[in-house]
């Protein structure tokens, strides 16, 4: 049995939301909205970070068979050079709740920050994606969606090691970047090498 909590009020529709991808050089941040029921459970939710790739996809393929509903919003890596990673995130959130087949009362959100979504009330958690089963089921499947498009967009893309990394700053992606220049994925806005006087570090 789960140690999270399913919810964090019971008498509004809720829905947990939760993005990844935010400390990427590449690629979208995606993130995910999810309503469950009352009598959601199962044993292996948890944050997603704190999940073996074996049991995300057991976790993926359950929460969207038994949840009430879910979503996934994506913002691609020129909106993001655009509008910053901090709006670009809460923008994703926003188009996972707009994506729900049902309309939800209250947002519960993983952080400690969030743009209001229309008119309706939210609550930040931080940490909240191991303290509260639909922020987790959110976490889950945007991490899933989001390492898939990163390991076929890998694919096109070789140098830079996505299959593993799926675009965050690992020492063979920086490497790729340095011999082989950036993609056309990649966030100009982002500091995609680190200085000179710094190259010699491992990340």
């Amino acid at each position: 049995m789960s140690r999270l909590k399913l919810s964090y009020q019971d008498t509004l529709i809720e829905v947990g939301c939760d993005e990844v991808g935010r400390g990427c050089l590449a690629g979208p941040v995606v993130a995910a909205a999810v309503s469950l029921s009352s009598d959601f459970s199962h044993p292996l939710l948890n944050d997603s970070k704190k999940v073996s790739k074996k049991n995300l996809l057991i976790l993926e393929e359950y929460i969207k068979k038994e949840s009430i509903s879910w979503a996934i919003g994506e913002v691609d890596h020129k909106e993001i050079d655009e509008v910053n990673i901090l709006n670009a995130s809460f923008l994703a959130m926003h188009r996972a709740i707009n994506n729900l087949d049902i309309k939800p009362e209250f947002i519960l959100v993983d952080g400690n920050r969030f743009n209001k979504f229309e008119d309706l009330p939210h609550k930040c958690i931080i940490k909240g994606d191991s303290k509260y089963m639909n922020i987790a089921a959110a976490s889950i499947l945007a991490k899933t969606y989001r390492d898939r498009y990163m390991s076929k967009l890998g694919e096109l893309f070789p140098y830079y090691d996505w299959k593993n990394n799926v675009g965050y700053p690992t020492k063979k992606h920086r490497e790729g970047i340095l011999k082989y220049g950036i993609s056309s994925h990649h966030r100009l806005s982002f500091k995609l090498i680190p200085d000179e006087n710094q190259l010699s570090i491992k990340f």
